[in-house]
């Protein structure tokens, strides 16, 4: 396992969560920091970028989980980016994919998050 990094990047009003390495329950405390401080932006959309997503466990989709709760009780959602293939398909399995928007690339995302 390797460990969580998580960058916290801005398009424009738009912030994205750059997620690198593993997600996992001993993820929580770097996720929910950064989700803290992106939401403290007052922006109603957050962007999640998977691209250099090493591994996700049950527990890294309960966070996910937790962090959609979070920000729908305060009035925002969450955009997908970056997912491989794989993990397109554990969100399909899952049904995460009816509650967080998936995109293929990051313009796409923005553009959606700014919609």
């Amino acid at each position: 396992m390797t460990a969580t990094l998580i960058e916290l990047d801005q398009k424009g009003a738009v912030p994205i969560l750059r997620i690198a390495g593993d997600i996992t329950s001993a993820s929580e405390t770097e996720l929910m920091a950064a989700y803290g401080i992106a939401a403290a932006t007052g922006t109603s959309a957050l962007i999640l970028d998977f691209s250099k997503l090493d591994y996700m466990n049950s527990g890294g989709i309960g966070l996910l989980v937790t962090l959609l709760v979070r920000a729908r009780r305060a009035g925002g959602r969450l955009i997908a980016t970056g997912l491989s293939e794989h993990y397109r398909q554990i969100f399909l399995l899952t049904r995460l994919d009816e509650a967080i928007e998936i995109k293929d690339d990051e313009p796409a995302a923005v553009a959606a998050a700014t919609a």
